[in-house]
This record gives structure tokens, sequence and C-alpha cells, in this order.
């Protein structure tokens, strides 16, 4: 099967019906797009070494953001894909709470009939499973390449759910984007939620994150230990950073991440675009 990367006109749609919507703060419609120019690009890549593209979005929520009291309602980077033309052909979303699920049923129904979706009633920590139900059975071969969108905006998804995910050769794209700030600092973290950070990293020494002195570093040392517990997985590895002016995660930027068993992460980021990307390490 051959697959063209291109570009489609984006058409305006009205996305506002009443159901529930994810709030988030207006830079998130940049992450949006930085994300789905990772999955325009991995696409891109493996046109021609597979047979089948799966998009697997691992914290969907209601598909939908919005800042400004719904001032401006805009679609995740899934609802975004969907909107498009390109050779996906299954979309696998994980979403636990039942409001947003429902908005989430809803709005495939009505807005994308003609898409093959499913949607599991999942927590982060049971994902695995539940996903290896519906997946197609020669998903570690080399016919299938499926791509994971894991952005939670929190630590709720555990190392070891990525773990298992990537025994199944699943590609991942993961925004290291969580609150941050004054009150929810380096300190916050590291004395009340020592437990959550272990096991969102899969590590029980956290003695580098425990002698942060400043929520940079402390963010620092969190993407760097991700990076490398991938990297022990036989994953490759890819960062991209991009600029964040935030009151809720007061970094200077915030990183992307793209990691794969089986495609050359460094291709596939290369072709993502340079243009805002900084320095902050």
């Amino acid at each position: 099967m051959k697959f063209v990367l291109c570009i489609f006109e984006k058409k305006r749609v009205e996305y506002k019906d009443g159901l529930s919507i994810t709030a988030a703060e207006p830079w998130f419609k940049v992450k949006v797009q930085v994300i789905t120019r990772y999955v325009q690009s991995f696409i891109g890549h493996v046109a021609g070494r597979t047979g089948e593209v799966i998009l697997v979005d691992l914290c969907a929520g209601s598909g939908l953001y919005s800042h400004g009291h719904q001032r401006e309602v805009f679609p995740g980077a899934a609802f975004t894909l969907m909107g498009e033309e390109w050779p996906i052909s299954q979309w696998i979303f994980c979403e636990p709470d039942f409001t947003q699920a429902q908005a989430l049923r809803s709005r495939l129904a009505s807005r994308f009939r003609n898409r093959n979706t499913t949607v599991l009633d999942c927590n982060p920590g049971d994902a695995a499973e539940a996903l290896q139900a519906v997946l197609p059975k020669n998903i570690r071969g080399g016919k299938v390449a499926v791509v994971c969108l894991v952005d939670p905006f929190s630590f709720t998804v555990p190392f070891a759910t990525i773990d298992k995910l990537a025994a199944l050769n699943f590609s991942f794209i993961m925004p290291f984007t969580w609150p941050l700030n004054e009150r929810m600092n380096y300190s916050y973290y590291n004395e009340e939620h020592a437990a959550t950070l272990k096991r969102f990293l899969g590590v029980g020494d956290l003695q580098r994150l425990a002698a942060s002195t400043s929520n940079a570093q402390f963010y620092k040392h969190m993407v760097r230990l991700y990076q490398t517990n991938m990297l022990m997985l036989g994953l490759n590895t890819a960062l991209s950073a991009h600029p964040l002016s935030s009151p809720l995660m007061q970094v200077p930027a915030y990183y992307v991440g793209f990691f794969s068993r089986k495609y050359s992460t460094k291709v596939i980021q290369h072709s993502v675009y340079s243009s805002d990307q900084i320095e902050l390490f």
C-alpha cells in the first residue's frame, strides 16, 4: 500500500453541541498542531513499509478542547486528523471518565460515521490489556503500524503500560506537559506525590528529582529520566522543544517526545518542523 504525505485544506466545523468539553489554555491549540504534525510525519515515513496504520489516543477526553468559557472550541489531534483524508484504518480511543466517554461516542457517531472507531472505557493502567482485545492479531508483525498519542496533562499513565505497549511495537507521541507552577511546584511533587512519580517514570530512585531546586530543573530531570528509561526499553527517541508562556505550566518551553522501536525517530522528527524549536537543556 502506497501512502502520499500531503496537507489537506481544513474545513471550518462548528463543534459546540452542548456536551462535555475539556477545558484548556490557549497554548494547547499549538500543542495539538505539533502532535498532528508528528502523526502526519509518521504516516509519511511508514508509507510503503506497512499495510495498515492504526491510531490510538490513550487519554482521549471528550475529543474537544475549549478556552475562555468555551469562547473558542477546537478539536484535539485525533479529531483534527479524522476531519482530513489520512490513511488510518482504525481509530481507538481510551477514556475512563463516563461523561467524557459519552461525549466522545456521540461526536464520533454524528461526525465520523464513516470511520472505523472504537472507544474503550479503561484506565491508563489497564489500557494494554483492553487494547490487545481490539487490535489485529498480527500486531507484532511488520504489516501494522500503531502510533499512540499519550497526552493526559498529568502523570496518570504508568510506565508499566508504556512498557507493555512498546512490546507490541507501538510508537509513541508524548508531550511532557503537566501543571508546574508556584503552587504545584517541584517540592509539591517530590514531597506529596513521590509514589506517583515513580509509577510514571518506572524507577524507584528519585534522588535527582529530590535534589531539584527549581521547577525548570525538576522538569529537565523528569524528561531526561523518561527518555533514558525509554532507551532502556530498546526504543529510539527524539525530543522537540516548543516555547511556552503559561501560568499553569511555568517553564520556558515544553518537550514533545517521539519514541519508536521500529522506525527512525530522528527522520520523523526532522519532517515535523523546526521553526519554533528552542534549546532548553
